[in-house]
């Protein structure tokens, strides 16, 4: 309730006024509100609250649901939905406003698709797929350059410039490369941009004995995952409008590596996180050898 939520913001008379509600009812709606809630487990309510306090309030249900469950096996989603519009908490929803940020209209080489929507690779470091997306400053446009493994989703390396040129794209790669250490023959995934099939790129992916992949002309599904990303980035950032380079490096920073790759829950992950999906990977490739198993 709008009232409930700004009432430290403004005077409850004020807001009443506006909305056309009287203050005796909007007390009677809080003590209500309490009444029901005081009806569900407190250790439930408060690990509800703090789980959508730690995703930055990103979670829906669906996620909320999974934690719930791991937490607490014996509710279920009408419980965690009931607590969440007592509590009004609610998950943030995608925005639907793009700009395109691929130029392929050159004479640059085109890579084949070597992907072709295979989005589940059975190892890490066996295919990365790359995009660029523009932010809003108060200096025009930012844009940004990710690179993500495709087996946990993690980014792996990322840049921002003022350009969206070669040199972009070639430090993200430098830094997924000091990153990851790839093996020879890693796929990298894109779509055709100019950026991407340029001289200097190709040139940086064959020295680092990397293959290249680009999407099919004007194809936004064969590169579906790296644009994933940018939609959950985009609708998750509390912050979308930067001042200065530095504080979209700092606020990208903190999204990225501190939230996105070790906390955040990804579905196809079965909701854990990139970094706690690869942190299981190592632990089951380390009892299967300690039993003596072959590791594929």
């Amino acid at each position: 309730m709008f009232m409930e939520t700004h009432r430290f913001e403004y005077s409850i008379q004020s807001m009443a006024n506006v909305l056309g509600v009287s203050r005796s009812g909007f007390y009677q709606f809080l003590k209500r509100s309490k009444n029901e809630l005081e009806k569900y487990n407190p250790e439930l309510v408060e690990f509800i609250r703090e789980t959508w306090l730690t995703s930055r309030k990103n979670y829906g249900l669906v996620r909320l649901l999974r934690e719930v469950k791991k937490a607490y096996s014996i509710y279920g989603a009408r419980t965690v939905r009931k607590v969440m519009k007592l509590c009004e908490i609610q998950g943030k929803q995608e925005k639907r406003f793009r700009i395109a940020t691929t130029d392929s209209n050159h004479g640059n080489r085109i890579a084949p698709n070597l992907v072709q929507r295979n989005f589940k690779p059975n190892q890490k470091n066996r295919i990365w797929v790359s995009d660029i997306t523009f932010l809003r400053s108060s200096f025009g446009w930012i844009y940004l350059c990710v690179i993500l493994d495709l087996y946990s989703r993690k980014v792996v390396g990322w840049s921002i410039s003022n350009s969206n040129d070669s040199k972009l794209v070639c430090t993200a790669l430098s830094k997924a490369i000091e990153c990851r250490n790839p093996p020879k023959g890693l796929v990298f995934h894109s779509d055709r941009g100019s950026n991407y099939c340029s001289y200097e790129t190709r040139r940086y992916l064959l020295n680092n004995k990397l293959r290249r992949s680009n999407s099919r002309k004007g194809n936004c599904w064969d590169n579906a995952v790296a644009e994933s990303f940018f939609g959950s980035l985009k609708r998750e950032m509390e912050y979308n409008y930067f001042y200065k380079i530095q504080e979209a490096e700092e606020l990208l920073f903190d999204h990225i590596e501190v939230y996105y790759n070790r906390h955040r829950s990804h579905s196809s992950l079965d909701f854990v996180s990139p970094v706690q999906f690869e942190v299981m990977l190592r632990k089951n490739v380390s009892n299967n050898s300690s039993l003596g198993y072959p590791i594929t």
